[in-house]
């Protein structure tokens, strides 16, 4: 009789856990994880083409180096950050993680886009398929944030809806961090760059004069 009482509360509890989401809380946890480790997986491949990116843009002579040493220094602080599953519950550390890939995101855009200026450069077979591998990375992360995004705010809203609120505080379950619109401005905003170097021994250009009233 005792263990009949026992199974017949079991199973009392676990319709009222279903009731209240608990499930449903669980089941979208779940696809925040996994949307995450893809977002990671991501970035760790452009980390990985880096290195080799950098080795062969060094082979000509004449590239700029404040560019690389800012693509070194970026990746160094984007790989030196632990990405562990608890990150994406930690508002200040997720910004801090996302602050530090949009640094590198910054820092390789603009390596690309000052490589046009070198001819040998754009010609290099290898350089071509690093810079095709990485663009098709960047694409991918932007898929698996995105991913991440829809699975973060479906889980935002379940755990802030009456009664899974309730359900959530009760178990621990808060509401997690996402990329902001202005994590995506930033990330997606093109580097300025200029390849107007005035000529050996020219004089600085005068300034414009001012507009007469």
């Amino acid at each position: 009789m005792t263990r009949f009482f026992a199974w017949g509360a079991a199973l009392l509890m676990a319709m009222a856990l279903a009731g209240c989401g608990y499930n449903e809380i669980q089941r979208q946890d779940e696809q925040v994880r996994a949307a995450w480790s893809e977002v990671l997986n991501q970035y760790q491949r452009r980390a990985d083409l880096v290195p080799n990116l950098v080795a062969t843009v060094k082979g000509e002579a004449s590239f700029e180096q404040e560019t690389l040493t800012k693509v070194i220094e970026a990746r160094a602080k984007a790989t030196s950050i632990q990405a562990t599953p608890e990150l994406i519950n930690d508002p200040a550390a997720f910004q801090k993680f996302q602050q530090a890939q949009g640094e590198l995101s910054s820092t390789l855009s603009r390596l690309l886009v000052v490589a046009e200026a070198y001819p040998t450069l754009k010609a290099n077979q290898a350089f071509q398929d690093l810079r095709v591998q990485l663009e098709g990375t960047e694409n991918r992360i932007t898929v698996a944030r995105n991913r991440y995004i829809k699975a973060v705010a479906d889980y935002n809203v379940l755990v802030r809806s009456f009664p899974e609120n309730l359900t959530a505080k009760m178990f621990g379950y808060a509401p997690k961090p996402n990329f902001t619109v202005q994590n995506e401005a930033q990330i997606s905003m093109p580097p300025t760059v200029s390849f107007d170097k005035p000529a050996a021994g020219a004089p600085p250009a005068a300034p414009a004069p001012a507009a007469s009233r």
